[in-house]
């Protein structure tokens, strides 16, 4: 039987474990060939254990997303393992959390390495294959999945770096889309919610979260995501893109962007002194955005 995603090759980033190894499995069972990256490559072959036991086809790639070169060698590499590559999941993140008063340079810069700098280096290297592809009148049928985060969407108390670098990841995402169609490639981006060593770091959160006793749905569940991708990934979904998804249990959405609003618009320079009545106008008519993450 066909599977979606036969004879279709995917590298995913961070997947030696959470929604990255659910990704993999899921891409997997879909009929691809699965290149897991993680620079934990006992984790990374875990998860290809798993998917060969299962009579899926995949290997490691212990490659650092933040290395411009060694991106490009994952990309050649891939290419000579499976003849071509047709699909980049940039899933890997970390996070240093800390109130923005608190944070360190240090902090700031390890996010935005592992999170902006590592969706640029592995697209960018995969999008140079593509386009040469492109120009030599090849047909190509390729997607870039890129992460973001509610956080970033909306913003979260105690991650500013882990927000900023999320919402810059939205956005590439719409300029990816806009400009790299021409070549075949779409550009889509999920911002997901499960069960995952990051979300449940904090005690709260891993109550929330934890996997029901009585056998019922897992709503948290990492693996509730993955079917989204997998379509994403597949040459089903070459009509769709520069959308946001939203994912969370059994429900997908699609995350609106900023929008301009009607405006105040006076014909003449403002004064000063104007500004504050036409802005309490504008916040008057306004349709106000979803509440930050953490405030009440």
């Amino acid at each position: 039987m066909t599977k979606i995603c036969d004879n279709r090759t995917v590298i995913i980033t961070g997947a030696g474990g959470g929604l990255g190894r659910a990704h993999a499995v899921e891409f997997a069972a879909a009929g691809a060939n699965v290149v897991v990256n993680d620079i934990n490559a006992v984790a990374a072959q875990t998860v290809v254990d798993e998917i060969t036991a299962a009579g899926g086809r995949a290997m490691v790639n212990t490659f650092d997303i933040t290395n411009y070169e060694a991106c490009k060698q994952a990309v050649a590499e891939t290419i000579e393992e499976y003849g071509d590559l047709h699909v980049v999941v940039n899933n890997a993140g970390i996070n240093r959390d800390r109130m923005f008063a608190s944070m360190t340079e240090a902090e700031w810069d390890a996010i935005m390495a592992v999170h902006l700098k590592g969706h640029f280096c592995l697209s960018s290297n995969a999008v140079h294959y593509w386009r040469d592809r492109a120009k030599s009148a090849e047909s190509v049928s390729a997607r870039i999945i890129n992460t973001s985060s509610g956080a970033g969407l909306q913003g979260s108390v105690g991650q500013s770096n882990y927000a900023a670098a999320k919402a810059g990841i939205a956005a590439l995402t719409l300029n990816q889309a806009a400009e790299l169609g021409r070549y075949g490639i779409t550009a889509n981006a999920i911002t997901p919610a499960a069960r995952t060593g990051m979300t449940t770091a904090v005690e709260a959160m891993a109550e929330r979260m934890k996997k029901p006793d009585d056998g019922s749905f897992d709503y948290w569940a990492p693996d509730n995501i993955s079917p989204l991708l997998v379509w994403l990934g597949s040459e089903q979904s070459g009509h769709v893109t520069g959308r946001v998804f939203e994912a969370e249990g059994g429900k997908i959405s699609i995350a609106d962007g900023w929008r301009t609003t009607e405006g105040v618009d006076k014909g003449d320079k403002w004064q000063p002194e104007e500004i504050g009545a036409a802005v309490a106008e504008l916040i008057d008519k306004e349709i106000p955005a979803q509440p930050v993450y953490g405030t009440f």
